[in-house]
């Protein structure tokens, strides 16, 4: 199955020029559905996977549902405010400015083995501030898996040190 067909595009959103990859479509089809997360699963059911690590909001979907698989538990990286418990923060830098994300402080034991998952990698910066975390507590990252790039954005340059696996990518526009 070819992912990237499984995709909409909206053109201009949410600003002129910007070229959205929607990934609503793929939970809307549940052969898609299936399909990424049996890739998903396939990639990692091996790799000796102690949490799975998912960005908010998109990544939770993917990342819970690779978490559920795999028999382990799920940790989920949200905007500055939202978790109720002692948190660990990271800073990243957006295109109008910067933004904060936290993660439960207890979540990651030292040297336990992490996937971080997000729906798609375009800048990096929500991504390397969740690498962040995750090494702040001792986690040790196996990968960052994505189901979509947008490689001329140059997020997995943002990710020093790191593996990326993605399933599907966009080129230009």
């Amino acid at each position: 199955m070819n992912i990237a067909e499984k995709i909409r595009t909206v053109p201009d959103w949410p600003i002129e020029g910007v070229m959205f990859r929607d990934i609503t479509t793929i939970l809307l089809d549940p052969e898609a559905f299936r399909h990424v997360m049996d890739r998903f699963y396939e990639r990692y059911k091996d790799m000796g996977v102690d949490k799975v690590v998912g960005i908010d909001a998109r990544g939770f979907i993917f990342g819970s549902v690779l978490a559920y698989m795999l028999g382990v538990g799920f940790v989920p990286v949200r905007k500055l405010g939202k978790l109720p418990h002692v948190t660990v923060k990271a800073e990243y830098t957006l295109e109008y400015g910067n933004d904060v994300v936290e993660m439960h402080a207890d979540a990651i034991e030292k040297g336990e083995r992490v996937v971080i998952v997000d729906d798609l990698i375009a800048t990096g910066g929500t991504v390397a501030a969740a690498v962040k975390l995750v090494e702040q507590v001792g986690g040790e990252i196996i990968e960052c898996a994505f189901v979509v790039e947008l490689p001329d954005l140059g997020g997995r340059h943002k990710i020093v040190g790191q593996k990326i696996f993605t399933l599907c990518e966009f080129e230009g526009e």
